[in-house]
């Protein structure tokens, strides 16, 4: 799942035109990416970033097999969803109370709530669904959180029998022996649901966790060309684990994607001058192995 339109520029000071956000999403569709985190139906006095998601819907090809994904918090922005066309939705309830709040003004509980009757209306519509459970592996503000009442929240949002499940580390602070547990845990209790994983490399544990979440048996790996992002809510969240530098560590290891780093590579190049400052991926500064020929 390819997150730099969303999450990725979320959190970038610089204000990105509509149509390079749309030039972003037709680059990853030519590199062979078929799921795109496209925008969020957020208040834009909270996220001005991603005000233009409409627009940005609006000119993207639709080309069969490519699905977009909108981030979703509340009826309002469902409606807006539906209005604009997406695929899929993306209902992020949080673990810890406190960084619910100052994420979107609700408790845990609420949030709970807030998916199933999202769940509920989505379903209706056709929509494919998924729940983030957002800073899954720590919070920033309550600290640790406890893998069990993590475990409890899947169960909760579990019963509005979601398409797929995501774990979030929003502040990079997970390992690989906790995301073991989790992506285990959750694959117990919602065997039925896809299991997706959100990895940050704030703390350099990223891609292994994202290694460690594939052997748990996790399917979908969210990551950001470039490596840009994370969520403007909680302090140090930066870093999202690169599309290109993952494609790499999977390639090598001989899982297939379909998807060509070559192509993300540059195109993360090329995120980067529009950002006007270097991204955080390696592959581009290293190159690929075996360097291609001449």
């Amino acid at each position: 799942m390819e997150v730099a339109p969303r999450d990725g520029l979320q959190n970038e000071p610089e204000m990105i035109a509509t149509a390079d956000k749309i030039r972003l999403i037709e680059r990853s569709i030519e590199a062979g990416i078929r799921r795109i985190e496209a925008v969020s139906f957020v208040n834009p006095q909270r996220v001005p970033q991603m005000a233009d998601a409409e627009a940005v819907l609006a000119g993207v090809p639709r080309v069969p097999g490519v699905s977009y994904a909108g981030l979703v918090f509340n009826d309002r922005g469902l409606d807006r969803a539906l209005a604009a066309g997406v695929d899929e939705i993306n209902v992020v309830v949080v673990a810890t109370d406190t960084f619910s709040q100052r994420n979107q003004g609700c408790t845990t509980a609420e949030g709970i709530e807030r998916w199933r009757a999202l769940a509920e209306r989505a379903a209706a519509a056709g929509l494919y669904r998924t729940v983030t459970i957002a800073a899954a592996f720590g919070c920033p503000f309550e600290g640790e959180v406890a893998p069990a009442s993590v475990l409890d929240l899947v169960r909760s949002v579990a019963e509005a029998e979601p398409d797929e499940i995501a774990l979030a580390d929003t502040i990079g602070v997970g390992t690989p022996d906790r995301v073991r547990t989790l992506v285990t845990g959750a694959a117990a209790l919602s065997p039925s649901a896809t299991l997706r994983c959100h990895f940050h490399n704030t703390r350099n544990t990223g891609y292994a966790n994202a290694i460690a979440a594939v052997d748990a048996g996790a399917r979908v790996l969210d990551a950001s060309t470039g490596g840009i992002g994370g969520c403007p809510f909680a302090p140090a969240a930066t870093g999202n684990i690169a599309t290109e530098d993952l494609l790499y560590m999977l390639d090598r290891m001989g899982l297939s994607t379909g998807v060509t780093a070559q192509q993300v590579c540059e195109t993360g190049q090329w995120l980067g001058g529009l950002l006007g400052k270097p991204v955080s991926a390696l592959l581009g500064r290293a190159g690929p192995f075996p360097a291609h020929p001449g």
